[in-house]
């Protein structure tokens, strides 16, 4: 069952500039940024009162996120939607048409179940599934 929104993704050029920006003009703390070296990416999460801001560096030249930004630059890539029920929520979603592009979910960049929609769902914005 869908529980509420867990955070926005966010895919950036340059990460520590983002953070730096951000972090700022908020008067947040700057989060500590996690490599992930299998997807070639960069993460960081700035939490405000309970809804995350995921800031994403794609460094790769051919990935999701980086062909994401070569075409919008630092943009909103997609929202997540927290579950505690993943299978069955992609089944009700499946069933009421939602394109997905994980059919089944896979373990995501912060170590929890996740799945994505089509970004064709929402005319070029995907929505991610995500256990708490």
């Amino acid at each position: 069952m869908i529980k509420g929104v867990g955070h926005i993704g966010i895919a950036v050029r340059d990460i520590e500039e983002s953070l730096a920006r951000i972090t700022q003009a908020l008067d947040l703390p700057v989060p500590p940024v996690r490599d992930i070296p299998e997807w070639e990416i960069k993460v960081a999460v700035v939490n405000l009162g309970g809804t995350g801001l995921e800031f994403i560096q794609d460094y790769s030249e051919e990935g999701r996120f980086a062909k994401f930004v070569k075409e919008r630059g630092n943009a909103i890539h997609h929202f997540c939607l927290l579950t505690d029920e993943i299978e069955k929520d992609i089944e009700v979603l499946k069933g009421r048409g939602v394109e997905m592009l994980d059919q089944k979910p896979k373990l995501g960049a912060r170590g929890k179940r996740i799945a994505f929609t089509q970004p064709s769902v929402l005319g070029g914005i995907p929505f991610e599934l995500s256990e708490p």
